[in-house]
Order: C-alpha cells, then sequence, then structure tokens
C-alpha cells in the first residue's frame, strides 16, 4: 500500500495524477500546508525540507518500506515499479525524462513565482514582470515543441505530462491569452480529457 501525503498544490496533483493513471491502491493523507502542517515533527520525519508530496510505498524496492520525496523523484519511481508511463524506446524515455527536468526546473519554480508576485505582491512590480516574462518564454518553448508533437515526449503520453499539466491548470495567473499558445491549449485539453487525470486533480478534497 502506498500512502500519500500531499496538498492541493500543483506538485501534489502530480503524484495524485499518476497513482490514479497507473490504478494503484493508495491512502491519502493531507498535508493543510496552510495551517503549517508540513513543519510537524512526524511529517519532518518524513521529509526534512518540509514539502509536499511524500509517499510511503511498504512494498518498495526487494519488498523493503520505501519514503521518498521529490515529485519529480516520485514520478520516476511510480513509473518504474509500474512499467508504465515511461516509454520502453531509450531514446522516447530519456527524452520523456528530458521534459520531466524542464518542469522541474523551469516550469514549476518559475510559474511558482509568478503565482505568489500576482497573488500576493502585485505591487512589486519587478519581480511580477520579471517571472511574468520568463513563464511566457516557457510557454513558447512549450508551444514550439508541441507544433509537431502530441505529447511532450512525442506520441506517448509520460509522466513528463503529468508532472507539467498542473502547472498550466492555473493558466488565469499567467496573463497570458490561449490563442498565443495554441497548441500548448491542445495539449492541455487533451490532457485534461482523461478520467484519471480529473480525478487526481481533485485530490485531496479541500
Amino acid at each position: 500500500m502506498i500512502t500519500l501525503h500531499t496538498w492541493a498544490t500543483p506538485n501534489g496533483r502530480k503524484i495524485s495524477i499518476a497513482l490514479e493513471e497507473l490504478g494503484l491502491p493508495y491512502e491519502l493523507r493531507a498535508v493543510d500546508i496552510g495551517r503549517d502542517q508540513q513543519f510537524a515533527p512526524e511529517f519532518l520525519a518524513l521529509n526534512p525540507n518540509n514539502k509536499i508530496p511524500v509517499i510511503e510505498d511498504s512494498d518498495g524496492p526487494c519488498g523493503q518500506r520505501l519514503v521518498l520525496f521529490e515529485s519529480g523523484a516520485i514520478l520516476l519511481y511510480l513509473a518504474e515499479k509500474s512499467g508504465r508511463l515511461l516509454p520502453a524506446d531509450p531514446v522516447a524515455r530519456l527524452q520523456a525524462i528530458q521534459w520531466l527536468m524542464f518542469q522541474m526546473g523551469g516550469v514549476g519554480p518559475t510559474f511558482g513565482q509568478t503565482h505568489h508576485f500576482r497573488r500576493y505582491a502585485p505591487e512589486q512590480t519587478y519581480g511580477l514582470q520579471r517571472y511574468s516574462k520568463e513563464t511566457h518564454r516557457l510557454y513558447r518553448v512549450l508551444d514550439g515543441h508541441l507544433a509537431h508533437s502530441t505529447y511532450l515526449a512525442g506520441d506517448e503520453y509520460t509522466i513528463a505530462d503529468i508532472a507539467t499539466y498542473p502547472w498550466i491548470a492555473r493558466f488565469e495567473l499567467h496573463a497570458l491569452p490561449w490563442n498565443q499558445v495554441p497548441h500548448v491549449k491542445r495539449w492541455f485539453d487533451t490532457v485534461g480529457e482523461r478520467a484519471a487525470v480529473r480525478r487526481g486533480m481533485a485530490v485531496p478534497k479541500i
């Protein structure tokens, strides 16, 4: 059994979507970051970096219990555990990992800063402009790539799509018209139609 410690954030929703896609049974433990539950001693024992998501797998490698944090690492683990959501072809597999790293190193940190400044410090025009400009640049990178690719790693839906979708789902915070990134919009609608994605985006119910 897998225990998922999470909250309703893009990083948390990556893992709930993956678990729903894979059909792996899991137990939910909501960690209300608005109430600083991520700083509780019992949570810090799982992740000293006090961030969600975290999984505990009672049937980890070699049948041993595994505790794992960092959403990208968790996605790779779940894909390897199940043999799904990563291509078997070595080149396509590396391309999926490449776009997963693009999300982890670019989309997540940049979009997160844009969300912060837009919601909590809009008067800080330098910060908002800086991160909005980079957010728009990353959209253009995605749009150019998706003009020639069904999914981020080609024709196969992978953990790279799962990692990126919850961040694009906060599109209203990005101050960018959809018609400027039509290929991202096509991809976003395609991924969003998946039943497992809809279920995963609703975890946890708050």
